[in-house]
Parts: structure tokens; C-alpha cells; sequence
């Protein structure tokens, strides 16, 4: 409806003076990233910070849920029943990571159905490890080894990340990792002390994994733009080029130890750097792997898409259970339910009548 015009002057809006909520909150983020202190639901953050956050968790989660995939494929043929159940069990961990990460960001305001939507649409992305196939049960042991060692470097130090429901969520992350990644090692060193076959399939397996997990870290520092920011605001404590240093200098000598080859030329040890140095993973495989063009892409988002569908009846049946549940609990109760909590009250008895039985007892 417009305002009709009766020749006063408009009021006027005041400028946030100097100490307005907006502002306190500002000082107060600030003052908690200084401190190195954390960041909680109900405090006031940026929009930039929220966003980066959902973005950041939302991929982590994304990655744990399609992470299951190329491990899953190995249940029914694992060789023996105990590798069966550490594989399981293994899988059901990184459900749970998932589930864990979806509910941090939900503290952020996002909406877990709709991160999934987005996810299946294109609009968010996972990890690019998880579009290249596991050809063989070796790939088991170094998808252990590789990719759970690597989320080690990478998410140890969100333990002290400046938001406080991501960061204690990935304490409990990464000590399962570790268990991880502790076993898929122990696979392959028996393994390796198998048959020549099997030792060549360990071989193989590092061959195809090891370029493949350097770029889990991300691209070149000068090449990503979300990294800065996010360290300024202390989400995360190191760079992609620090971080990919650890797990090369890390797994070298893991990998002396396995008696398995590292498919780097250029790798040797710098002794000014008391660094290994490392050849240059293919930035132009990575980013057409993020882009939707590796090996798996379809076949995953695929997967995840027909398994989210195929679940929506248990969501709906939870969700209903959850509602009616509510219901009885919130609902007055019914003149019913009244009735039955009182207790019994018999009819009292007329004069005549109490004296009729008298003398029918006598």
C-alpha cells in the first residue's frame, strides 16, 4: 500500500552509532580470534565466516558419506571374515563422521536435506579422492594408508579450529582415522609378506594412489583463494603446500618400512630443508577431477542420489514417529486419560439399601 504523501519530511535513519550491537559483536569475534579462543553457536560471527564454515564442513561431511563407497564395494569380497568386519566397521565409522559434520554445520543455520540436495545437484563438491576406483582389495590397504594418512595432516590441526562445534567434532574424527590408518597399513604389510602376486598388487595400488593423494591437500597455495581467509580466521591452522609437506615426509619412511616404491623420481631428501622434496602432481588432473570429469564422478553422485531416495520412507517414517511422539507429550491429557488416573470411587449406598443388606447377611 503506498504511503501517502503529506508534504513532511521522511524520517530520518540514524547511523549505527559507535557501540551498537553490531559493532560489539564484531569487537568481540575479533577479540576471540586474537585470543585464540573459539567461536560459538549463539556468538556473533560474519556472513563471510558462516559461509566459509558451511562450505568448509558441508565438503568434509559430503566426503566422509561418498568415502564409503569405494571401501563398501570390498565387504562381501574380503578374503576372511575378520577382514570383512574391520572393513565394516571401518565403513559404519565414516557414516558416523559424516553425521557428525551435517550437525555441526546444522549449528550454523544450514539445513542437512538440503546440503544433501546440493550435493546430488552439483552445487557442492567432496573430495576428489573418491572418484578414482579400487581395482583390486590391495587398493583396501593403501586407500588406508594414503588417503586416511592424509586426512590425519589435514584434520589433527581442526582440532583447534576457532569454531567450536567443528572442532570438537573432529576430535573423536581423528582418532578413528588414525585407527584407520593404522590398520590399512598393518593390511599391507601382510600383504607384503605374502606371495609375489600379492606383493605386486601392493605395488600397483601405491602406483595409482600416491598422485592422487597429494592433491587431496588442494591446490598450490597461490592457486587457492579460500585458503587464506580461512587461516586468518583460524578455521584452519595450515596451508595446502604445509600440509602436503607432512605427509610426504610422513609416509616416506612408512613406505621404506613396506618395502613399497613411492612413484616419484624427484623425490629425495633435502637436508638444508630437513625436508623431503617432491615432484609437482598433475594440477590439470585435479582440477578436471573437480570439475566432474574423473574416473568416478558419475558413478558416485549416482549412488548417493539413488541411496538417498531409497531412504526418503525411513526419513518420513522417523520424522512422523518424532511428530506424533511430540504430540502425546505436549498434548492435555484426553477426559479419558483423566478418568483412568483417578482412582476408583464406588457409588455410595442409600440408607434403605445398606440396611436391606444388613439383613441379608444376617
Amino acid at each position: 500500500m503506498p504511503v501517502p504523501d503529506t508534504g513532511a519530511e521522511p524520517p530520518t535513519v540514524a547511523e549505527p552509532a559507535p557501540g551498537s550491537a553490531a559493532e560489539a559483536g564484531e569487537a568481540r569475534f575479533e577479540h576471540t580470534i586474537a585470543r585464540d579462543q573459539r567461536i560459538e553457536p549463539r556468538d556473533w560471527m560474519p556472513d563471510g565466516y558462516r559461509a566459509t564454515l558451511v562450505r568448509q564442513i558441508a565438503q568434509h561431511a559430503h566426503s566422509e558419506i561418498i568415502g564409503m563407497q569405494p571401501e563398501g564395494e570390498w565387504i562381501t569380497r574380503a578374503p576372511s571374515l575378520r577382514r570383512k568386519a574391520i572393513l565394516f566397521a571401518k565403513v559404519q565409522d565414516e557414516a558416523g563422521h559424516g553425521l557428525y559434520l551435517y550437525s555441526a554445520a546444522e549449528t550454523l543455520g544450514a539445513d542437512r536435506a538440503d546440503l544433501t540436495e546440493r550435493l546430488i545437484n552439483g552445487r557442492q563438491k567432496y573430495s576428489s579422492i573418491f572418484n578414482y576406483p579400487t581395482l583390486s582389495y590391495a587398493d583396501v590397504g593403501v586407500i588406508g594408508w594414503f588417503v586416511d594418512g592424509a586426512a590425519i595432516c589435514n584434520q589433527v590441526p581442526l582440532c583447534r579450529s576457532s569454531y567450536g562445534p567443528y572442532a570438537r567434532a573432529m576430535v573423536r574424527i581423528c582418532k578413528e582415522e588414525s585407527f584407520h590408518q593404522r590398520q590399512g597399513y598393518e593390511l599391507l604389510l601382510t600383504m607384503m609378506r605374502g606371495s609375489v602376486g600379492q606383493r605386486a598388487q601392493v605395488q600397483e595400488a601405491v602406483d595409482r594412489w600416491w598422485w592422487p593423494s597429494l592433491m587431496m591437500f588442494g591446490p598450490p597455495d597461490g592457486d587457492s583463494p579460500n585458503s587464506a581467509r580461512s587461516m586468518a580466521w583460524r578455521i584452519k591452522r595450515h596451508s595446502n603446500d604445509e600440509l602436503r609437506q607432512r605427509f610426504v615426509d610422513m609416509t616416506v619412511p612408512q613406505a621404506e618400512r613396506l618395502g613399497a616404491t613411492l612413484p616419484d623420481p624427484e623425490l629425495a631428501w633435502n637436508e638444508q630443508r630437513d625436508s623431503w622434496d617432491f615432484g609437482t602432481p598433475d594440477w590439470t588432473e585435479l582440477q578436471r577431477v573437480i570439475s566432474g570429469d574423473g574416473p568416478c564422478n558419475q558413478a558416485r553422485v549416482e549412488r548417493r542420489r539413488r541411496a538417498h531416495e531409497d531412504g526418503a520412507w525411513v526419513r518420513e517414517a522417523a520424522a512422523a514417529h518424532a511428530a506424533r511422539q511430540h504430540q502425546r507429550a505436549t498434548a492435555p491429557m484426553s477426559q479419558a486419560s483423566q478418568s483412568e488416573q483417578k482412582p476408583e470411587q464406588k457409588p455410595e449406598r442409600k440408607p434403605e439399601q445398606k440396611s436391606q443388606l444388613k439383613g441379608v447377611t444376617a
